[in-house]
């Protein structure tokens, strides 16, 4: 039991030290991404045709 209990917490700090590692390599990329946002160009969007044939007979 002291064995299952060991590794479990070795584990969970394990995983406890890679998510604050990645949340603080995340964090000023996405500072950096916000001014670019603004002047990106929108796509358009395109309706999706569904009254197709192939659809109909599938229906």
């Amino acid at each position: 039991m002291i064995t299952f209990f060991t590794i479990l917490f070795v584990l969970i700090g394990i995983n406890a030290l890679m998510m604050i590692f990645s949340l603080s390599s995340v964090g000023p990329k996405t500072k950096k991404s916000e001014g670019n946002a603004r002047t990106s160009i929108t796509s358009k969007i395109y309706p999706i045709d569904s009254a197709s044939s192939k659809y109909k007979k599938a229906v």
